[in-house]
Formats: structure tokens, C-alpha cells, sequence
């Protein structure tokens, strides 16, 4: 009994404690009997308190595309500042057969390129080639001197060892932040190019002013591409970091201690709302494109314009985190418009900074 009723009170404690800081927002768009039941409801020790936060919380929006426009600003800054000294930043794509998706993201990147005044260049083997070939291929553009970024579009043909082909692209060269020599710089601490889609999540943190050091920090997903180097990173801005994947035990509870939670999963809606603790903050990884009516109706159930936009187009995108997490979480990474349009914003910077390292200062003394 006794430890039931400490945690009650616990519960009634974090509760208190969302609802100071919820009311020293400004501008409520809460009605004020809301917040007023909402009060009520806290101190009278009411058994729902879960209900009490999806009624009265709604997490602040971390919006990536607004990080993404600051972020360009300061790279057409830098842009202008290189063009000075003579150098043009460049990227240079590689686009393996017809994989629409691949066509799209690749499509966006040069666009990018061209936004921002860099130079661009797309090279397009056909589905067949093989791995010598592409090799070959990689290997000119490392000997080219202005281009300064090299990007091998994934995924490869079967055929095509992938692994080869990414470790033969050039370090300084490698503005996806694959290669081993990048990922052990990071490892240490060092200058290096990161991988782009864990290094936007970190911008969202730092430009929202997130508190990292000291923070619980649970990263779901080990993955070489996002979740390790995801975990490094906050590491390396002081949080004490959980890496959790498919094997790891009563994962739930693990989530509820975090602070911020990093979901990237690639499981639609996996993350259930009860897993994160009121107040946390969310950064939602994934972009999964449901297309099943059911599986839809369940995620978007207390989103019904999202759920009737759904059933005029047939699919819909949904993060690894369930959507009603919007509701107890502080912050949260919107999908679409989170960190999906980081990633193409942190191959930006890498490029740029690829460029200032190779052609205008020493990468060895350089700072990030």
C-alpha cells in the first residue's frame, strides 16, 4: 500500500510540475475552463491522470523546415565568403538505375545544390553496372579536385557490393558521413564529415534550445547510418545515452525514464504514447508510408483531417513514434516536416564544409 500511494503521488508531483510549465506559456490556445478542470483535476489526485494529459497537453513543435531555412541562410553567407577566395563548393551524385524514390531524393539534393549556389554534377550508370565499374567511377571523382562532395545514392543493385563502394569514396570526400575513417573521428571526438541525418537531429536540439547535458537520453535503432552515430553525438554534448534495439529488455520502461527520446525504428507508430514520459522530447526518425486503411484509422484515430486526407490520397506518412504521443510529450518532431528535411540540409553543410576544409583551411586544425 505504501509503495502504491508513493508512486500516486509521484505521479500527482510530475503532474503539478507539467502543469506550472504549461501555464507560464504564453498565449494559450487552451480554453481557460481546460486548464482550470485541468488544475482541478492534478490537485484533487484524480485516478486519470494519463486522460488529463491528453486532454490538456499538446508538445511544442520542433519544425525542421524552419531550422532548414536558417540553416540555408548561413550556408548562402558561407557560399558568397568561398566564391571570395575563388572556390565553388561541389557536389557530385551518383544515381544507380530508375528506383523512383531514388530519382526524387536525388532530384531534391541538386536542387538544393542549385538553391544555394553550388555546383552540382549527376553521373547515372545504368541498373547492370557492376562493382568495378562503379569503382572506377568513384575513384574519378575522388581524383577531381572540384568536387568536393561524392554522394553514392542508396540503395545498389544486388550485384553491386555496396560496402566497397561506399569505403572507396574519399574521407574528406565523404559528405554522408559513411565512411569508417568519418565514423571513427566522430568516435574520438574529432573534426569529421557526420552523417546527416543524426547531425540535423542535433540542430533541431541545440537551435531549440533543448538541454542536453545531464538529459536521459534512449535512442531507438543501432544503425550505422542514424542510431550509433546519433548516439555519439549526444554523448559528446554531455547526456547520458541508452541504446535500445530488438533485443532489448521491457523496452517501455526503459523509453518512460528518457528525457529525450531519439525513435528510429522504421516501424510505423511503434513508439506507443504511454511509453513516453509527459514532458519528454521526441525526435521522430522515421518516415513510414502506410498504406492499409486499418492500420491508418488506428494511428490517426484523434487526427481526422490527417485520417480524411489519408482516404482521398491512399497513403499516408507516419513517423516510428504513434501519433498521439503529440499529446504528452513537451517537443516533438512533426512527420513530414521534422527532421526529413534536415537530412538534405546537413549533406548541404557537409558539402560546404567539405569544400572549406580541402581547398581553404587544414581539416586537422578546423573546427566544426
Amino acid at each position: 500500500m505504501r509503495m502504491a500511494f508513493d508512486r500516486k503521488t509521484e505521479e500527482v508531483r510530475r503532474a503539478d510540475l507539467i502543469i506550472g510549465r504549461y501555464k507560464s506559456k504564453p498565449k494559450s490556445t487552451v480554453p481557460s475552463k481546460l486548464r482550470a478542470s485541468r488544475n482541478d483535476c492534478a490537485t484533487a489526485h484524480c485516478p486519470q491522470l494519463s486522460l488529463c494529459y491528453s486532454l490538456c497537453m499538446s508538445a511544442r513543435l520542433l519544425d525542421g523546415l524552419k531550422i532548414r531555412d536558417q540553416i540555408f541562410e548561413e550556408l548562402k553567407v558561407e557560399t558568397r565568403e568561398l566564391a571570395a577566395k575563388g572556390v565553388r563548393p561541389g557536389l557530385a551524385a551518383v544515381l544507380v538505375g530508375e528506383n523512383p524514390a531514388s530519382q526524387i531524393y536525388v532530384k531534391s539534393k541538386i536542387a538544393a545544390c542549385a538553391q544555394l549556389g553550388l555546383a552540382s554534377w549527376l553521373h547515372t550508370p545504368p541498373a547492370s553496372v557492376a562493382t568495378e565499374q562503379l569503382l572506377q567511377l568513384v575513384r574519378n571523382l575522388n581524383a577531381d579536385y572540384e568536387v568536393d562532395g561524392i554522394l553514392v545514392q542508396l540503395p545498389l543493385p544486388a550485384q553491386v557490393d555496396a560496402k566497397r563502394i561506399l569505403e572507396a569514396v574519399e574521407p574528406a570526400k565523404d559528405v554522408d558521413g559513411f565512411h569508417p575513417v568519418n565514423l571513427g573521428k566522430l568516435v574520438s571526438n574529432r573534426p569529421g564529415l557526420v552523417a546527416c541525418t543524426p547531425a540535423g537531429c542535433m540542430e533541431i536540439l541545440r537551435r531549440y534550445l533543448i538541454p542536453l547535458e545531464g538529459a536521459n537520453a534512449v535512442v531507438l535503432g543501432r544503425s550505422d547510418i542514424v542510431g550509433k552515430p546519433m548516439a555519439l553525438l549526444l554523448m559528446h554534448a554531455n547526456a547520458t545515452v541508452t541504446i535500445c534495439h530488438s533485443k532489448t529488455r521491457d523496452l517501455p520502461e526503459v523509453v518512460r525514464r528518457a528525457d529525450i527520446v531519439v525513435a528510429a525504428m522504421g516501424k510505423a507508430g511503434y513508439v506507443q504514447p504511454d511509453w513516453i514520459r509527459p514532458g519528454a522530447t521526441v525526435i521522430d526518425v522515421g518516415t513510414n508510408k502506410v498504406t492499409d486503411p486499418a492500420e491508418a484509422e488506428q494511428l490517426l484515430r484523434n487526427f481526422p483531417e490527417r485520417l480524411e486526407k489519408f482516404r482521398a490520397k491512399g497513403s499516408v506518412l507516419i513517423g516510428d513514434v504513434h501519433p498521439d504521443a503529440l499529446q504528452v510529450a513537451g517537443a516533438l518532431t512533426p512527420v513530414p516536416g521534422g527532421v526529413g528535411p534536415m537530412t538534405i540540409t546537413m549533406l548541404m553543410s557537409n558539402t560546404v564544409k567539405a569544400a572549406r576544409w580541402r581547398r581553404v583551411s587544414n581539416p586537422a586544425v578546423a573546427g566544426d
